[in-house]
């Protein structure tokens, strides 16, 4: 059983038309990929920056291109995006709220578990409240035994793009290592917002990251000042791409996927040799 996770999509409308036709098309081709995957993926996952500016009439050209997939989505928040008018666009089990508002809820999946996290907090940075973390130590606490992928928007980890970096000692960062430390039905937290894949670890968990749909940052890991623009560039049109979850009993696997036509370059014709 699989599911795809892509991020970052940031729809638009013709008041910016440049970045409307580039990211419809590149998700577009994100989504034929993943459509064309075999076995079909039970379920896509768009994991925040959904829409550009949080307007309402994006999350009406987002549920336009959404309501063309075959395969159920549901949706995680991201700095991007506001609560509001993605709620007034979006329902049902694929936008589900909390008691206390935010966009966080649970999916099973056979005997697997996803938890949507909602860590939309200011125009950048991740944020990660008591209240949100209280939710999450709840929820964690009903099914300690079930493998579990923890969805969220900002990675709590460092991916060494210092203009787009966390704190490591955030205040949410520290609450959410305190509330998943031992919690061993936790096998993957899966993520977006770097706009580029990168793995790590994080409260003895492993961590992925997901490249966007929309451009790519540039992988520059030199330092910067943050303060003083020195002409650096910052993103670049890479392939869009996506990360595919493979469920296996007990075992959580990611996938890397980067969309796009490429010519086969073998074919399985012959048995396999067995090796000795």
């Amino acid at each position: 059983m699989t599911i795809a996770q892509i991020t970052d999509l940031h729809i638009t409308t013709d008041k910016d038309p440049l970045n409307q036709k580039r990211n419809e098309d590149r998700l577009r081709q994100v989504m034929k990929a993943i459509h064309a995957l075999r076995p079909r993926p039970v379920a896509i996952i768009a994991s925040g920056d959904l829409v550009d500016r949080g307007e309402l009439e994006e999350y009406l050209e987002l549920k336009r291109l959404m309501d063309e997939s075959e395969i159920p989505i549901y949706y995680a928040l991201g700095n991007h995006d506001l609560r509001g008018p993605f709620l007034e666009v979006f329902s049902g089990p694929g936008a589900q709220t909390d008691e206390n508002g935010f966009v966080q809820y649970t999916v099973d999946f056979g005997p697997m578990r996803m938890l949507v996290c909602d860590t939309l907090e200011g125009e950048n940075d991740g944020g990660y409240d008591e209240v949100r973390a209280d939710w999450l130590r709840r929820t964690l606490d009903e099914a300690p035994d079930r493998p579990t992928a923890l969805i969220l928007h900002h990675p709590p980890i460092p991916s060494g793009i210092r203009w787009m970096d966390p704190d490591p000692k955030s205040p949410w960062i520290l609450r959410l290592e305190e509330v998943l430390k031992g919690r061993d039905q936790v096998k993957v937290m899966m993520c977006g917002h770097i706009h580029r894949a990168f793995n790590g670890i994080f409260a003895g968990h492993m961590v992925t990251a997901a490249p966007a749909t929309s451009i790519q940052l540039t992988l520059d890991l030199t330092e910067v000042d943050m303060h003083v623009p020195d002409g650096r560039e910052i993103l670049v049109e890479e392939p869009p791409g996506f990360v595919l979850l493979m469920s296996q009993g007990q075992d959580l696997t990611t996938h890397l996927c980067l969309a796009g036509d490429y010519t086969p370059a073998v074919t399985y014709n012959f048995p396999f040799r067995k090796l000795a």
